[in-house]
């Protein structure tokens, strides 16, 4: 380090030195009289003065080493590339946007078949765009905003414009109030599932649940008076039907806005092998039953879905007590504090 600074020093002190002797001459050059008074040894003594000058600044210059540490990176300009594994997650995201405004045309339109197939299909993106971002290692902020943005409008805008659009205007002011509240709900749910993620006191166990019933969920299943119509059931579409209408959407809209917990899908893992044949069976079979009767199976899910809530809490109750049990333990065997311990 020693070795490093002192040529820099030498560097520097000569340069200042070699600044001061020019200067000088400068000054004698531009002093009263001197023109007049220029003779030629002068004029010899000075070009030689100017010429070891001269070869010490070059010197100086060609002795880079002690000055290329000081020297500030040069910026490019133009904008910074962006590689293509952060731009496929995004463009799933856009699509899942797209199909909820789809979703809406469709209920404005009256077609309400496929505005709930356009939620469907908007659920299903929303399930891949995070999955595509971790394979690809291609999660950013900016991808996390804009999928808040656009769960938003697929399970918060649309679902409730689809209701109040098929059978809760009806009612027109109570109506259109279940829709605020159930699209007011999605809201807060993706608002405070965005904070919890940057929770770090969170405790690993609460992985395995959601806060809330989750949009998506929320979304498919607030739709079921929908599904009940739509299906082989034919549940008629009255009015005096529509007040049950609303109440159940308000439901709906508590379970997303509250704290219940709910099973969460992301942390499932490997199956074990001697399950794997079931899976695979199971998985295309409700594929098959979903495209072949897509009302009758939302119908069953909406309902299988909301009998697990119970589980849901009772599991969730057994965590904490198991954690609450440890941290119990862990400071019992850590001693009394130090206060009680003076005592």
């Amino acid at each position: 380090m020693r070795n490093s600074v002192q040529p820099q020093s030498n560097l520097v002190a000569e340069s200042a030195s070699l600044y001061a002797v020019a200067m000088s001459m400068y000054s004698e050059d531009d002093s009263p009289g001197s023109r007049q008074d220029f003779s030629a040894k002068d004029a010899g003594a000075k070009d030689t003065g100017f010429q070891a000058y001269d070869a010490k600044v070059r010197r100086l210059h060609s002795d880079r080493g002690g000055f290329d540490e000081f020297r500030r990176p040069r910026r490019r300009r133009g904008l910074r590339a962006v590689p293509l594994r952060i731009i496929v997650p995004n463009l799933v995201t856009l699509l899942a946007l797209c199909m909820g405004l789809t979703a809406i045309r469709f209920a404005i339109e009256g077609q309400f078949e496929i505005a709930v197939v356009s939620v469907i299909v908007a659920a299903i993106l929303d399930g891949l765009d995070g999955r595509i971002a971790r394979v690809l290692r291609g999660t950013s902020r900016f991808g996390a905003e804009l999928d808040s943005l656009a769960d938003f409008v697929d399970f918060g805008v649309a679902p409730a414009l689809i209701l109040y659009f098929w059978g809760l205007h009806e009612m027109k002011s109570f109506g259109w109030f279940a829709a605020l509240v159930f699209a007011i709900a999605a809201a807060l749910r993706l608002a405070r599932f965005n904070v919890m993620i940057d929770d770090p006191n969170r405790p690993p166990w609460q992985a395995h649940f959601f806060t809330g019933m989750p949009a998506p969920g929320g979304a498919i299943v607030g739709l079921l008076p929908v599904y009940l119509n739509l299906s082989v059931l034919a549940v008629p579409n009255v009015r005096g039907a529509v007040p049950f209408e609303i109440a159940y959407v308000l439901i709906i809209a508590l379970l997303m806005a509250s704290r219940i917990p709910h099973f969460s899908g992301k942390r499932i893992g490997r199956v074990p092998r001697e399950y794997v044949i079931v899976v695979l069976f199971g998985i295309v079979a409700c594929i098959l039953l979903l495209a072949i009767f897509p009302m009758e199976m939302l119908i069953a899910l909406s309902f299988i879905y909301l009998a697990t809530i119970p589980f849901a809490i009772r599991r969730f109750n057994a965590y904490a007590a198991e954690d609450a049990t440890r941290q119990a333990s862990v400071a019992t065997a850590q001693g009394p504090p130090i206060s009680q311990a003076r005592k």
